[in-house]
């Protein structure tokens, strides 16, 4: 039999919205995993990997800003879990985490599958719960009282991970023919959110603080594509003649005259042009930038005030230079300054940043139309950029793929198209599992633009029963870490093939084969070229198919960074490590 609370659970998770939960096999999870499948308005999945099943629930999460419930077994399951915790918790993701665990008698007494759960994953996550192993009525009270606790918290304005470790004594499997019972009218707390706005005071003051500032720029950080805030961020942009920084990551590319290529002209110029476009005061919403320069000449060059515009929450303060937080919705703040004064050498500001933009925007195109760089990696970026679908989800994986994204920028007319990259850690786990989590919680086709040894390192997101006929990945193989030979410290170095790059020899065909995906080859180190490329896309993109699609381009990791270099050369000189 499985217990009344492991069944009001699953009934909790349906009646405060999660509609989707991420498995992963195991004996001690076996009731919440029964409960969960069995339950009519949750869809379940299951993935045996636990890292992997975690990053593919981060990614439906993000899809829909709504959580999404993890389940593993007790033991180094829950340890797995981590890195998928971690980025959820610093790109603001909701997760609701249940981790099966020994009951408390027989934690470290030396038996199976057992460690210290309870907090495992630190300051890593919202709040952490641990359910009662009792079934008194107190008990179930507790227990489903925290449980919707969790659930609410998880989804509370910044949104985040929760776990919640709950403890299962035997038996775990109900009998044969047994019937499981939900009841939609098991008690829970909900949660109704309000509307942030600041008030008439608050407004009048932050005006007259406005109107003391002639020089305004705004940085957009990581987030999801508004729509609504990309028209209102660019109307106030050209009414105000305010320059507009937006990275890849912020999805503002729709935004008109956003400044999508700081990241290339901050990384040349002396002290007096980087005077020309340093700001009195910087506006700031979102979470993370990709770009190291923009960073280093905003701490260098700080402004004399600095306002960060989030719901909720702490700020970061990323530039050394935040002096307030204001608790509100970007969308609205921008649409009540649009009236606010206009500064007399606010045009001048804005036409220095807006003639950077426009003198970079030349050299890309220039750049990427001279015949030695065809047979590159950057090149390959930016002809699959420029030939993107709308209404496609783009995923970019960690290292070079999102920092040549990053560098070349998205057309503004690609207005439906939406970017996501992992990048509340960083790190090259996970980016596969992420896309595949997407594409299984959306019909849009989702792109993945990926290395070699993030692809490689992640290759169990394909491991599972599910086809995915909605992604596409393009793989970047030069068969080794190609950022540590664009880098001079490591590129120095004699240990640089075997310590940093690591070397190696694999292709993705075997990869593809085991796993039902359409492959196709490109190799740029032989006679293949760019011009291929574009012939081989418009089919890749939008020709049906039943599975996934896989395009493996090969490349050499000595030409990428001899490109790059000739690349850096043009604007000047730019690390690419952060």
């Amino acid at each position: 039999m499985i217990l009344p609370s492991i069944v009001a659970i699953a009934q909790i998770c349906a009646s405060l919205g999660i509609r989707r939960a991420v498995i992963s096999p195991g004996s001690r999870s076996a009731p919440l995993t029964i409960a969960l499948v069995r339950h009519p308005d949750i869809q379940t999945y299951t993935v045996s990997d636990e890292r992997s099943a975690a990053f593919i629930g981060l990614g439906m999460a993000r899809q829909h800003q709504s959580p999404v419930a993890l389940v593993c077994t007790s033991g180094s399951a829950a340890y797995n879990y981590a890195p998928a915790i971690a980025e959820a918790y610093f790109q603001q993701i909701p997760l609701v985490v249940f981790t099966a665990d020994r009951p408390p008698e027989w934690i470290d007494q030396l038996d199976g599958q057992t460690i210290r759960q309870q907090g495992i994953y630190g300051k890593h996550v919202k709040a952490g719960y641990e359910l009662p192993v009792g079934q008194t009525e107190m008990d179930f009270w507790y227990a489903t009282r925290q449980v919707a606790e969790a659930i609410n918290l998880s989804q509370t304005a910044p949104y985040g991970p929760v776990h919640v470790n709950v403890p299962i004594r035997e038996p775990f499997y109900p009998e044969k023919n047994e019937e499981i019972n939900f009841d939609p009218a098991v008690k829970v707390v909900r949660t109704v959110p309000g509307s942030l706005a600041l008030s008439a005071v608050q407004l009048q003051q932050l005006q007259t603080e406005w109107n003391g500032y002639e020089r305004k720029l705004i940085v957009a950080g990581q987030q999801p594509l508004h729509s609504e805030l990309s028209e209102v961020v660019g109307s106030l942009s050209q009414q105000q003649q305010i320059p507009v920084v937006a990275d890849i990551i912020s999805n503002l590319h729709p935004a008109s005259a956003a400044i999508k290529h700081a990241d290339n002209f901050l990384s040349a110029g002396d002290d007096e042009a980087f005077t020309a476009l340093r700001p009195d005061l910087l506006i700031t919403f979102g979470l993370s930038v990709i770009s190291k320069n923009l960073k280093i000449f905003l701490r260098k060059n700080r402004p004399q005030a600095h306002w960060h515009i989030q719901p909720s929450g702490t700020a970061a303060d990323t530039f050394q230079s935040l002096t307030r937080v204001l608790h509100t919705e970007p969308a609205s703040f921008f649409q009540q300054t649009k009236s606010w004064e206009v500064s007399s050498r606010a045009a001048g500001f804005y036409q220095a940043w807006a003639t950077k933009e426009q003198q970079i925007t030349k050299k890309l195109q220039t750049f990427f139309e001279q015949p030695e760089v065809s047979a590159s990696e950057f090149q390959a970026v930016f002809e699959v950029l420029k030939q993107l679908p709308d209404q496609t989800n783009v995923h970019l994986a960690n290292s070079m793929a999102v920092r040549y994204a990053n560098l070349i920028g998205l057309p503004g007319h690609q207005s439906q198209i939406e970017v996501w990259a992992n990048r509340g850690t960083s790190g090259i786990d996970g980016s596969s599992s992420t896309a595949v989590g997407a594409a299984l919680a959306s019909d849009r086709l989702n792109v993945l633009i990926t290395g070699d040894l993030a692809f490689f390192y992640d290759r169990n997101a394909f491991w599972h029963n599910y086809s995915l006929p909605n992604l596409r990945i393009v793989l970047l193989n030069n068969h080794a870490g190609g950022i540590f030979r664009m880098i001079d410290g490591p590129r120095q170095q004699p240990e640089l093939e075997e310590y940093f790059e690591t070397k190696q020899s694999l292709k993705a065909k075997n990869t593809a084969r085991d796993f039902g995906m359409e492959y196709h080859q490109l190799d740029f180190t032989r006679t293949d070229t760019a011009d291929k490329l574009n012939a081989l896309l418009p089919g890749f993109f939008h020709g049906s198919s039943d599975h996934a699609k896989l395009l493996e381009i090969v490349t050499d990791s000595e030409a990428n960074a001899s490109v790059f270099r000739q690349f850096k050369n043009m604007i000047g000189k730019q690390e690419t490590e952060d």
